[in-house]
C-alpha cells in the first residue's frame, strides 16, 4: 500500500506526485523524491525497481524479508534493512523497515508494524535546512526513530526485572520466577538481535571511508550510533543481574528443598523415638527388665513423650522445625 509520495526540492515540500511521475523527478538535480510503502506486494516493488532503478538484490531482499539488520551499498545507493521492535501485550512484536537510498531519492517499506513515520516526515519538512542534505538526512531520521522506539521497550523489560526481584525471596512463587526470567530472557535476545547488528553496520556511515550519499552527515550517523552503544550497554547490564536473578531463585528453591528435607528429618526423628520404645516393650518374652513393674505402662509413655518433646524443643532451637 502507497502511504506517500511526495517530491522536496531545496529542503521544501514540492507537490505530492503520483507514483507513475516519479522518474521524472528523480532526474532533475536540486530534487529528490521520497515514497513511503506498507506491507507492499512484489508488484509494488517491482513498479518502485522500474521507477527508481533499484538493485536487483536489494529488491529481492525487501520481497522475502527476514533480514538481518544490515546497510548494503550498491554503486551509489544504499539498502538498509532495520528490525521495529514493540511491546505488545507480554510479548514483543517485531517488523521490519526496508529503505533503499539514492542520490535523489529515499523508499522506504515497512512490514509487520502498525506504528508509521508520519511524525518523521513532520520533523524533516519542519526542518528544511537539514531536509537540503537529502535523502541522507531523511535516512538519519528514520533510522534516529526506530533506534529511539527501543527505549520504552528496555525500559518496560527493566521495570519487568526489577518486579521479578522483589519477589525472589517470597516463599513458593520460585518456579513462577524463574518462568518469567526465561521469558524476558528471549524478550532480550530479540531487542539485542536488532541492536547488534545495526550497531555495527551505523558505525560505517562516519569515519574512515563513508558512502557518498553520507558524506557530510557523519556526525548524525554518530548520533545514532552512540544510542545503539547506550542500548547495548544497558542490555547486557540487564542480561547480567538477570542470571544473578535466576542463580538466586535456583538457590532459593534449593534452600526450600533442604527446609523440606529437615522439617521430615526432625519428625521422622520424633516419631522413631516412642516407636522403637513400643516395639521393644511390644515383644512377647517373659524376662525383660522393668517388664512386671507397677507402673511399667505408664512409664513408658511418659519416657516416649518426654524424649519427644526433648527432641521438639531442640529441633525448633536448631531451626529444623
Amino acid at each position: 500500500m502507497l502511504v506517500n509520495c511526495v517530491a522536496y526540492e531545496e529542503g521544501r515540500k514540492l507537490a505530492e506526485i503520483p507514483k507513475e511521475d516519479i522518474s521524472e523527478y528523480v532526474k532533475r538535480p536540486d530534487c529528490f523524491v521520497w515514497v513511503a510503502l506498507k506491507d507492499p506486494d512484489a508488484s509494488e516493488l517491482e513498479e518502485m525497481r522500474e521507477e527508481f532503478g533499484l538493485h536487483e538484490l536489494a529488491v529481492e531482499d525487501a520481497r522475502h524479508g527476514h533480514q538481518r539488520p544490515k546497510i548494503e551499498e550498491y554503486g551509489d545507493s544504499l539498502f538498509a534493512v532495520l528490525h521495529t521492535v514493540q511491546l505488545h501485550s507480554d510479548d514483543l512484536a517485531v517488523g521490519e523497515v526496508a529503505i533503499f537510498v539514492g542520490p535523489n531519492y529515499i523508499l522506504s517499506t515497512r512490514v509487520g508494524t502498525e506504528r508509521g513515520f508520519a511524525d518523521v516526515r513532520a520533523r524533516c519538512e519542519g526542518e528544511p535546512h537539514l531536509l537540503k542534505h537529502g535523502a541522507a538526512y531523511v535516512l538519519y531520521a528514520l533510522m534516529d526513530k526506530v533506534v529511539d522506539r527501543y527505549f520504552p521497550v528496555l525500559d518496560a523489560l527493566e521495570t519487568e526485572l526489577e518486579t521479578i526481584e522483589e519477589r525472589i525471596f517470597v516463599k513458593n512463587v520460585a518456579r513462577a520466577n524463574i518462568e518469567g526470567l526465561y521469558a524476558l530472557k528471549r524478550k532480550l535476545m530479540t531487542l539485542k538481535h536488532a541492536v547488534d547488528p545495526l550497531m555495527e553496520a551505523v558505525g560505517k556511515l562516519y569515519g574512515g571511508r563513508v558512502p557518498r550519499i553520507c558524506a557530510g552527515m557523519g556526525e548524525y550517523f554518530r548520533d545514532v550510533f552512540d544510542h545503539l552503544q547506550r542500548l547495548h550497554a544497558t542490555i547486557e547490564g540487564i542480561r547480567d543481574m538477570q542470571t544473578t536473578a535466576i542463580q538466586v531463585n535456583l538457590g532459593m528453591i534449593n534452600l526450600n528443598e533442604t527446609e523440606v528435607t529437615k522439617k521430615l528429618a526432625a519428625w521422622a526423628a520424633i516419631i522413631a523415638v516412642p516407636t522403637l520404645i513400643a516395639g521393644i516393650y511390644g515383644m512377647n518374652f517373659k524376662n525383660m527388665p522393668e517388664y512386671d513393674l507397677l507402673y511399667g505402662y505408664p512409664l513408658a509413655i511418659a519416657l516416649m513423650v518426654a524424649i519427644d518433646v526433648g527432641l521438639y524443643f531442640w529441633f525448633r532451637k536448631i531451626r529444623w522445625l
